[in-house]
């Protein structure tokens, strides 16, 4: 049942108008009917994560920043997630429940024999990679995070960092180019602040951008360049091994002056996919487009005649380099879904155990049967020669 302005009755929070510390961490219209069509009895608020402490979360409600308890039912909240807010027994606000996200970052936990998901971020607009010119480019690396970033449902960017270095600057950005298949590249300079405006441009207004790139990439003080001011800490850069401190230590939203909000994460060093074939198409469609005209549906791009991608390898058209990342990538998919679905294959040989009991007595049966049919007749032979 509705109300004359169209807001569900018995749910006081649909009438509830964004201030603007809400407006600040990105609601806009869509985001209210996106609340409009996830009601949830009983709230009586509405609120973003910013930031995901041990043990509380930082949430922006319509009068500002509150520390709350992580919800005890539902789907556990992550930085980005939009939630439904209510009294507690307490009389204080609790979380209610979580919107269905959007758009969400994951990857595989950084166990090496874990097939759960870490979802690092929800409900972006645009997946920063951030690649810095002053340290060896990892292709492997690159084109994995960006397999992710697709299939987060959001719009991938590269974002080259410390542009200000342009002995390297140019060659970075060729190789970057080249290897991001399509995907927009940015270069900047947070520290002469080239590149920054047409970074904003990429963001659009209301929309959540999140920073995603290994520790010392520059993203702290990229979001100093972007916000105008010092709201992060800087670390520096070790020269040996171009590792960098962790000056974030955790995933929060820091509103922009544009509109737009921005999310730094810490640095990661690996980054397992996790249920990502539709970003691995994304990202190696050209590679799967050769595949797919084989002369044999089962070619196995080893030595088979006419075979499109041994063809494209030895002309130059698709590098062997690339194509042995599409594999690998596409090996610990499909090894992460045996891992993950261990249950149902569980299921599936306890089946195949009982269909192989089962023909097995079948089998039996049929013998008895036939054995005992030859008695019978056997008996009744006897009887007619007597």
């Amino acid at each position: 049942m509705h109300n004359s302005s169209g807001n569900p009755l018995g749910n006081t929070a649909s009438t509830t108008q964004p201030t603007a510390a809400l407006t600040a961490y990105g609601y806009t219209p869509a985001v209210a009917r996106h609340f409009h069509a996830n009601p949830c009895p009983g709230a009586t608020g509405r609120g973003r994560v910013v930031r995901v402490d041990r043990n509380l979360l930082l949430v922006v409600v319509n009068d500002g920043l509150l520390h709350l308890p992580y919800p005890l039912t539902g789907d556990v909240p992550v930085t980005g997630d939009w939630v439904w807010t209510g009294p507690n027994r307490a009389g204080d606000r609790q979380i209610l429940a979580v919107l269905p996200r959007v758009s969400a970052l994951s990857r595989k936990r950084a166990f090496e024999d874990s097939s759960a998901e870490q979802v690092l971020a929800a409900n972006m607009d645009t997946v920063g990679v951030v690649v810095p010119v002053d340290r060896p480019l990892t292709h492997n690396r690159l084109e994995r995070t960006l397999v992710a970033a697709w299939n987060s449902g959001a719009t991938p960017l590269v974002v080259i960092t410390k542009a200000d270095l342009v002995e390297v600057a140019d060659d970075v950005v060729g190789k970057v180019i080249l290897q991001a298949a399509g995907v927009e590249v940015v270069t900047t300079s947070a520290e002469s602040g080239d590149g920054i405006d047409e970074l904003l441009g990429h963001i659009p207004p209301g929309g959540t951008v999140v920073l995603l790139g290994p520790s010392g990439a520059g993203k702290s003080t990229l979001i100093n360049a972007l916000v105008g001011s010092d709201v992060q800490h800087t670390g520096e850069v070790r020269s040996g091994d171009f590792k960098g401190k962790h000056t974030t230590t955790s995933r929060e939203l820091v509103p922009l002056s544009n509109g737009a909000v921005l999310m730094d994460t810490p640095g990661v060093r690996g980054f397992g996919l996790f249920d990502a074939e539709d970003g691995l198409g994304e990202m190696f469609g050209d590679a799967e487009e050769l595949a797919r005209r084989c002369r044999f549906t089962d070619c196995a791009h080893q030595s088979e005649p006419g075979c499109a991608v041994r063809d494209a390898i030895a002309s130059g058209l698709l590098p062997e380099r690339r194509w042995n990342s599409y594999l690998k990538m596409q090996r610990e998919l499909a090894s992460l879904a045996r891992r993950s679905d261990a249950a149902a294959q569980r299921a599936y040989q306890r089946e195949w155990h009982q269909k192989v009991v089962a023909a097995g007595k079948s089998q039996r049966w049929a013998e008895r049967e036939g054995v005992e049919r030859q008695e019978r007749a056997a008996g009744k032979d006897r009887k007619r020669r007597r």
